[in-house]
């Protein structure tokens, strides 16, 4: 299949990529170089490639950033994607498109409520879910009205060697790693007392190109490992493997405003429609993580 992602040079970007490759798939990358709120700019871009599948990773992607920068969210999730669905449309109508949201959308839930289907309520609890949601809901307009292949995916967290260090996993690693070769004993940490659900993200971008084989135009799928870990044992595993002397402490600075206490999905509507099911561990994450780190 030909096909473009865009957002491609990001952590998530590569990874398709690589697999896309693998795949025997040909890749064209938009990044940085292709402005998602310009529709000429991805128009052009579309018409170089003449796509068959659209990847769009492109998005601001920070939930803490999210609240100091919340309109440039809405320009840049929300409008990046009207204007991507908009060129494709235009340039090539026949593409499956798969919208990669976030598992952000369904907001603070009761452990009572999980695990997360894709049936679940959906109440964003940060300015990034909220423009999230409001991309899916233009990209079932887009589907409703004009019978676009839009195939939303709900990725829950995912981590892999590569990560940036502005997310949880990575930071530790680092923190760890950095105290570790400065002789220092502690660390500043934010709030480990929340339950995450955790994927590779060589199993997530493996969902991602089954969807756009199989996945249901309109339909969201969550991208899940079906199981929840508190970060602090997260910590501990890392701590284990790169220094069990390290202490951690609260950093204040480091807590949001609001934090989800816990989340976890079911991956079965995925698994239903396409097979997917993990399969890498989560301590072959982190070990790939730390040797990732160690080789910057």
């Amino acid at each position: 299949m030909r096909a473009l992602i865009t957002g491609g040079q990001g952590f998530v970007g590569r990874h398709l990529a690589q697999h896309l490759h693998v795949a025997g798939d040909e890749v064209t990358i938009a990044d940085r170089e292709v402005d998602v709120t310009d529709r000429a700019a991805l128009s052009s871009s579309m018409t170089a490639c003449t796509p068959e599948v659209i990847y769009h990773l492109a998005a601001m992607t920070s939930v803490a950033e999210s609240w100091t920068r919340p309109a440039e969210f809405t320009r840049v999730n929300v409008l990046g994607t009207a204007h991507l669905l908009d060129a494709a449309h235009e340039v090539v109508p026949e593409a499956r498109v798969v919208l990669v949201s976030s598992s952000e959308v369904y907001g603070i839930v009761r452990e009572t409520d999980l695990p997360l289907t894709e049936n679940s309520p959906t109440v964003p609890a940060n300015p990034y879910s909220t423009s999230k949601l409001e991309a899916e809901l233009v990209a079932r307009e887009a589907v409703r009205s004009r019978q676009q292949a839009v195939i939303i995916a709900r990725p829950f967290n995912h981590i892999g060697p590569g990560q940036s260090t502005r997310f949880v996993v990575p930071a530790l690693v680092k923190r760890m790693l950095d105290a570790t070769a400065q002789g220092r004993h502690f660390i500043m940490v934010g709030d480990l007392s929340t339950r995450r659900d955790f994927s590779d993200v060589r199993d997530v971008v493996r969902a991602y190109r089954l969807l756009a084989e199989w996945g249901r135009p309109g339909d969201a799928y969550n991208v899940a490992s079906g199981h929840d870990i508190a970060l602090s044992d997260v910590a501990e595993e890392i701590r284990r493997r790169i220094n069990p002397g390290i202490e951690l402490l609260i950093d204040p600075e480091l807590l949001r405003p609001i934090e989800v206490p816990v989340n976890r999905g079911s991956f079965e509507k995925l698994h239903e429609a396409t097979g997917w099911e993990p399969t890498i561990s989560l301590a072959q994450s982190l070990d790939d993580v730390i040797g990732a780190e160690r080789a910057r």
